[in-house]
């Protein structure tokens, strides 16, 4: 088990907030940083889930991201981490690690670049290296909406738990939508594609945020990671993850 009843639970999300997205922004197709953005700033989300009774489980989620400015380039760089337990035995454990660069032209262009590292414990690989790069356009970018696009080539390196190495040559797309419809809330929508001749891998988070003050949120969230061809030893072609999370902005 994770913890053991409210009051660590409580230390728990105090602790998140300390050390570590009020608006976690997408790191897939991100939207530009505004004119007014300080130099540095950052997020981080923790949310917490207990039941106990007929079932016992347990949920953590945290993420963080960090970004600074240099000129036109934006710098970032982002950790989450997942943790399930049911009945005492752990079902799910995620660990990610990611950079992301970003050049902006003047108007709606840019290039960027991103590495990703991701250890999955029941995904069937013992841990995978992704490093994309490529083009992008903001679309929309006013008070209510912004759409960006982008896409690119790159490659993945996956280490299988079973079966040793895949070397891959990767298409990659993504999008980001984000609707304030009204001053205080927003929902966003992040999608990414990633094409293999081995698989194909699909991201999407949905995301419904409220602003409590200029520092802290309330998020509600569905994320879906799909592999269309997973190894032989995982356990489903899918993970879905539903929560409630609180943010802190600095």
């Amino acid at each position: 088990m994770l913890t053991s009843g409210w009051a660590r639970g409580i230390v728990i999300v105090l602790g998140g907030l300390w050390c570590a997205p009020g608006l976690a922004s997408p790191f897939l197709a991100p939207a530009p940083p505004p004119e007014d953005a300080p130099v540095f700033s950052g997020d981080a989300e923790l949310g917490y889930n207990q039941l106990t009774g007929n079932t016992n489980s347990e949920t953590l989620i945290g993420k963080a991201r960090l970004q600074w400015l240099t000129g036109d380039l934006t710098h970032s760089l982002r950790g989450e981490v997942r943790h399930v337990s049911k009945e005492g035995d752990t079902s799910a454990e995620q660990y990610v690690a990611a950079a992301r660069e970003r050049f902006d032209f003047n108007g709606p262009h840019y290039l960027f670049g991103f590495a990703r590292w991701e250890k999955d414990r029941f995904a069937g690989y013992d841990q995978q290296l992704t490093a994309i790069g490529g083009y992008g356009r903001q679309l929309l970018d006013n008070d209510n909406h912004a759409l960006s696009l982008e896409a690119g080539p790159g490659y993945r390196h996956d280490r299988l738990r079973e079966h040793g190495t895949q070397r891959l040559g990767v298409a990659y797309s993504a999008f980001d939508y984000r609707w304030s419809f009204a001053d205080y809330a927003d929902i966003r929508q992040e999608a990414s594609l990633e094409y293999t001749q081995q698989n194909v891998t699909s991201r999407s988070l949905t995301a419904l945020t409220a602003r409590l003050n200029s520092k802290l949120s309330l998020r509600l969230s569905y994320e879906i990671k799909h592999n269309s061809e997973p190894p032989e030893d995982a356990e489903t072609r899918s993970d879905t993850t539903t929560s409630a999370s609180l943010l802190y902005h600095w």
